[in-house]
């Protein structure tokens, strides 16, 4: 009895250990494949990148790929270098289409144009360039001053040109006075259509330019009739008074002529009466 129990005990003490033996070769098989397998990579940026620059390989590396990428996440070189830089690309944050510009688009401040859009330069100093806080991305209005064909009657005028301009780019320019001599001017490029971009330019050359900062969320575009120099004084606001004249007294009635004078005879039975008309006093 104790003998077959053995036996049993034996059996099943071999079938454990070659049923361990099979696990222990599947589990250390498949861990040698997966340490095999590369893990899947990803590129991102090596440094910061600036809007205008171009990518080139030096400004990528690659990385272990995390499971979920952002949508529209490019994940080969070919898809990234050589491509413009049309918004801030930060230190290992991965290449976006919606941060480059087209293929072919090159790079620069052009490959920040969308397609359908025009960048307008504008001319303007600290002050009427509300003393330097126009920066990218800001909304604007666009405000003209000067003297409107044929009314000079109140003087310049003040009139909103254009309203929520979007701000390209706001930096210094140089340029030649009369003397040749180099002069730093800011510039503001704003985003406009072709429409927009011919008004734009014949008012900076026949009116003076001023930007107004505007909230970035408020999108309402406000009608206006526009302020001249007369109606600050209120010449507009006073109607025009008549002129004062002189009352003419009517002229004198004609005096009424005196009343006849009667004259009465009786004679006898008999009464006759006479009117004389009277004199003129």
């Amino acid at each position: 009895m104790n003998r077959r129990l053995l036996t049993v005990f034996a059996f099943a003490l071999l079938v454990s250990a070659a049923a361990s033996a099979g696990l222990y070769r599947l589990i250390s098989t498949r861990m040698t494949a997966s340490a095999k397998e590369p893990a899947s990579q990803m590129i991102v940026a090596a440094r910061q990148l600036d809007p205008g620059s171009v990518v080139k390989e030096a400004d990528i590396k690659m990385i272990d790929s995390p499971t979920t990428l952002p949508k529209g996440t490019l994940l080969k070189k070919e898809e990234v270098i050589g491509r413009g830089v049309i918004a801030i690309i930060f230190d290992g944050e991965p290449f976006n289409d919606t941060r480059l510009a087209l293929k072919g688009g090159g790079a620069g401040f052009a490959a920040n144009i969308p397609q359908g859009m025009r960048a307008v330069a504008v001319h303007v100093n600290d002050v009427v360039g509300v003393a330097g806080f126009v920066v990218p991305g800001m909304r604007v209005d666009v405000l003209i001053t000067g003297n409107p064909p044929g009314d000079s009657s109140q003087g310049s005028r003040v009139k909103t040109l254009l309203q929520n301009i979007e701000v390209l780019s706001a930096g210094q320019n140089f340029q030649k006075d009369a003397e040749g001599k180099p002069v730093n001017v800011p510039v503001v490029n704003l985003l406009v259509n072709p429409d927009q971009a011919e008004i734009l330019s014949l008012a900076g050359n026949e009116t003076r330019i001023q930007l107004i900062l505007r909230n970035p969320l408020d999108q309402k575009v406000t009608e206006t009739k526009g302020t001249a120099v007369g109606e600050l004084f209120g010449h507009a606001a006073r109607a025009p008074q008549p002129r004062a004249t002189r009352a003419v007294p009517p002229p004198p009635a004609p005096p009424l002529p005196p009343p006849p004078t009667v004259v009465e005879i009786i004679s006898g039975t008999r009464r006759v009466q006479s009117s004389f008309a009277g004199e003129k006093k």
